[in-house]
């Protein structure tokens, strides 16, 4: 049978390992696949990089547009990224009747209902399973091995950059600063790190499992993001001393009210093994109600693992190319005339529990009126640790004597994230309370 030509959009890092992975293991692919998989074209703006990265038998390009006119091509890989000219040139390949396979985490989680409406008119498949934690296959898992499942909740180290980053914070006690820097010099941070440790992008790719593991469109609008940049080395340690490790989470939760969406870094019992996923590693926990718990855990970026992934989604197209629409798994698991309108909830109304730092006065009385401010709010303390805090000199005070201060650290059982806000807001007003205040979630992941 003749061998299916797919074109290449972007031969970057991803493109460049894709095509690599493809041409190495190409007899084992065309057995799994039934037929053989050829990358026969590429675009790239850098013509003379592609030719010398793919060689002389496969035609390079520097229009996108030209490898989705071709009527030879039949299956598009789409790895430019971003949500502008990708997605201008995903849907053109759909209106084309081509298949597309992307890695574009981004454009799914803002523009994911438009594409997937467009590919399902057109009777053409969309495929991602590269978009979300490289090449671990949770989209897989989650679209097909669970769908006997109805699943309670998802958390995840999806994001290897901030991983890296809390893990050299751990581990040598660094603060957020210098452990970045160190990131960036090893290649695991960009330039411009922002997505990473604001936790965009881990929140682009919980809006997608969200989506699939409960039926409801890809809503990244209503997603609640924080990232890692307000953590200190001291937060770490307090945890560590508490019995708990401090990671960046991507959680999605199905509860009474609707569906929690959140990303932000979170406390999580040391005893549980994704509180021990360090470095760049990541790991997704999965909580459905027939299997119990199950945990996926590799490499969630790179050229080769990525490769994996997107090699993936296009052996699955290829056995499917001639199947009927109707009997391919659907892009989001649900079948889209059954998608539910749960509603995403917004943050005031998830119920968790919290870690809090305050850096006060030493002074008689201050932990009464804390606890009573909390107390007053309904919301229970779990456990109390005070530490002596360095002493912070400024310019303005340098020479004074210094107020002497103490960490007050508390952790709290369940109660509302609106609770809790107020809470925040009368403490925060007491005049013994000298810095902002530290407030991270905890989650127990049981």
């Amino acid at each position: 049978m003749k061998p299916i030509q797919v074109g290449l959009l972007g031969i970057g890092v991803v493109g460049s390992g894709t095509f690599n992975v493809l041409l190495r293991n190409q007899e084992e692919i065309k057995r799994r696949a039934g037929r053989g998989i050829e990358i026969t074209m590429v675009a790239d703006l850098n013509v003379t990089r592609a030719r010398e990265l793919v060689g002389p038998d496969v035609t390079v390009v520097n229009d996108a547009r030209a490898v989705i006119a071709n009527p030879d091509i039949d299956i598009v890989i789409e790895l430019i990224g971003g949500y502008g000219i990708a997605k201008t040139l995903v849907l053109e390949a759909i209106a084309a009747g081509k298949h597309v396979v992307t890695a574009n985490k981004a454009l799914l989680a803002v523009h994911g209902t438009e594409i997937f409406a467009a590919a399902s008119a057109k009777g053409v498949m969309v495929a991602f399973e590269a978009a979300v934690a490289g090449g671990i296959p949770i989209i897989k898992a989650l679209r097909e091995g669970l769908t006997a499942n109805s699943i309670q909740w998802i958390a995840g180290i999806i994001n290897g950059t901030t991983n890296f980053i809390l893990s050299e914070m751990r581990d040598k006690g660094l603060d957020f600063a210098v452990a970045l820097k160190q990131a960036q010099a090893l290649g695991y941070a960009e330039a411009d790190p922002t997505f990473d440790i604001e936790g965009v992008d881990a929140a682009h790719k919980a809006t997608i499992m969200s989506a699939i593991a409960f039926g409801i469109p890809v809503q990244f609008d209503k997603a609640y993001v924080e990232g890692i940049t307000k953590l200190g080395a001291a937060d770490i340690k307090y945890a560590e001393q508490l019995g708990y490790r401090i990671k960046l989470l991507g959680i999605t939760k199905r509860t009474p009210k609707g569906i929690e969406l959140r990303v932000h870094p979170c406390l999580i019992p040391a005893k549980r093994l994704i509180a021990n996923v360090e470095g760049a590693m990541n790991a997704v926990v999965v909580q459905g109600d027939a299997v119990g718990t199950t945990l996926y855990y590799g490499k969630g970026a790179g050229a080769e693992p990525t490769a994996s992934a997107v090699i993936a989604d296009l052996v699955d197209i290829t056995r499917l190319h001639t199947a009927d629409a109707a009997q391919r798994v659907p892009h989001l698991a649900f079948q889209p005339n059954a998608m539910s309108n749960l509603p995403v909830m917004p943050m005031g109304e998830v119920v968790t529990s919290y870690y809090l730092r305050l850096r006060v006065a030493d002074e008689t009385g201050v932990l009464a009126k804390v606890t009573g401010i909390l107390a007053g709010a309904g919301i229970s303390i779990d456990a109390v640790l005070q530490r002596e805090a360095d002493e912070i000199k400024t310019e303005a005070t340098a020479g004074q004597p210094q107020v002497p201060q103490t960490d007050v650290i508390i952790l709290t059982h369940d109660c509302l994230e609106a609770d809790m806000n107020a809470a925040i807001g009368k403490m925060q007003a007491l005049p013994t309370v000298l810095e902002p205040i530290t407030r991270i979630r905890k989650e127990e992941l049981a």
